[in-house]
């Protein structure tokens, strides 16, 4: 189940940036949020969704190479945008690097904490090569299994809409159905 209600993270991010845009107005002689670089333009994307499977078994689904080739194999993506066909590459470490979907997809491993939270440095290749995402994970216990907060920012702005889609076209459909 994908929520679309303001869940209590969207809400403080949302209030949260109301008080930053009120505190970006300096006093004079102050320097202004533009001349100090402060942006509140950047995209980012927040989807929840409960799995019927344990926080573990996601996560180990999440960073195990054979298991997440079932996801890809499912999700379509490689016939549909016309991707290599290679083995998933998961280095479940600290700093372990990862490639998916034929290598379209490829980062590293930032935090990973079993059953509670994967957090990574995430790229697509159709972006410029010095563009890294962060994606957060985040696991809980639900009454029909698992709750999957979903938190990805960092990505070029234009692309937002279009991976919010892919979350949950090639990952939490094909997800569910691995889980299952």
């Amino acid at each position: 189940m994908i929520t679309g209600s303001l869940s209590r993270r969207a809400f403080t991010l949302a209030a949260g940036s109301l008080v930053a845009a009120s505190a970006a107005r300096s006093a004079p002689g102050e320097p202004s949020a533009e001349t100090l670089g402060v942006t509140g333009a950047n995209a980012a994307i927040h989807q929840e969704v409960v799995f019927k499977a344990t926080p573990e078994r996601l996560y180990h689904v999440l960073t195990d190479a054979e298991q997440f080739d079932k996801v890809v194999l499912l999700s379509g993506a490689i016939q549909a945008m016309a991707l290599k066909a290679a083995p998933c590459r998961i280095l479940a470490e600290p700093g372990g690097a990862f490639s998916l979907f034929g290598g379209y997809i490829t980062g590293r491993q930032l935090e990973l904490s079993p059953g509670e939270r994967i957090v990574q440095a995430w790229r697509s290749a159709s972006w410029p090569p010095h563009i890294y995402s962060i994606v957060r994970f985040e696991f809980a216990p639900h009454p029909e299994g698992v709750k999957l907060a979903f938190d990805h920012t960092g990505f070029p702005n234009e692309e937002a809409v279009s991976l919010a889609n892919g979350w949950r076209e090639h990952y939490w459909g094909p997800l569910a159905k691995v889980l299952a």
